[in-house]
């Protein structure tokens, strides 16, 4: 197991959150688990991430720097539970997860 953890200051974005946190998907081989709520973070996002791949840091980094870039949420914690889900899947569970936390 690999513990990831990246902190992303204020986005410029406002995190419309609908819901008190918001869970999808599910920890099994090649999935993962995302779970969202808001946070105080002056702004930020904060991103927990244990993964049963190691070695993907750089990877992961890049498939949130683009979550963030893409729809600028702020005061977002985002705790992830990973058993070697592919960047593809890992990008489309955190838009799910954010949809589902910023819709009603």
């Amino acid at each position: 197991m690999e513990h990831l953890e990246y902190t992303f200051k204020s986005s410029g974005g406002i995190c419309k959150i609908r819901k008190i946190f918001s869970i999808v998907g599910v920890v099994a081989s090649g999935n993962l688990e995302v779970m969202m709520e808001r946070k105080n973070l002056d702004g930020g996002s904060h991103f927990v991430i244990d993964t049963s791949a190691q070695g993907f840091d750089e990877a992961w980094k890049a498939v949130i720097t683009d979550f963030i870039e893409r729809n600028k949420p702020s005061d977002l914690l985002v705790s992830i539970n990973d058993n070697a889900a592919s960047p593809a899947v890992v990008s489309m569970r955190l838009d799910q997860a954010f949809e589902d936390l910023t819709t009603e």
